[in-house]
């Protein structure tokens, strides 16, 4: 099982640290990415994290504000998201892939996502 928390209700300029926890597998053998939904839109990339090396992508519109990581030792992937705009607010999924790279159809196990709503 995998599964998104953290989310909630900031505002403008607040941080959030969103984590995807996974029971019965081993993050460590996949590459581990960050997709949000927001109302009305397709879901779309915000960034991935390799298995073995930490190699990193990001979306052109969170670079310089949102970083992945991961623990494996606790077996949990973070999306820190600072300076979080209104554009920001989506539902966030984490998921999980053999093959690294940002598009979505490379995914194959998807968690449940945690809503983030950024409103002043």
């Amino acid at each position: 099982q995998l599964q998104a928390s953290g989310g909630g209700l900031v505002q403008p300029g607040d941080s959030v640290r969103l984590s995807c926890a996974a029971s019965g597998r081993t993050l460590s053998s996949y590459h581990v990415g960050w997709f949000r939904q927001a109302p009305g839109k397709e879901r779309e990339f915000v960034a991935t994290i390799s298995r073995r090396s930490g190699q990193t992508i990001y979306t052109d519109s969170v670079k310089g504000r949102f970083t992945i990581s991961r623990d494996n030792a606790r077996n949990t992937v973070y999306l820190q998201m600072n300076s979080l705009k209104p554009e920001d607010t989506a539902v966030y999924y984490c998921a999980l892939s053999l093959s690294f790279g940002a598009r979505v159809e490379m995914y194959g196990y998807w968690g449940q996502g945690t809503q983030v709503t950024v409103s002043s």
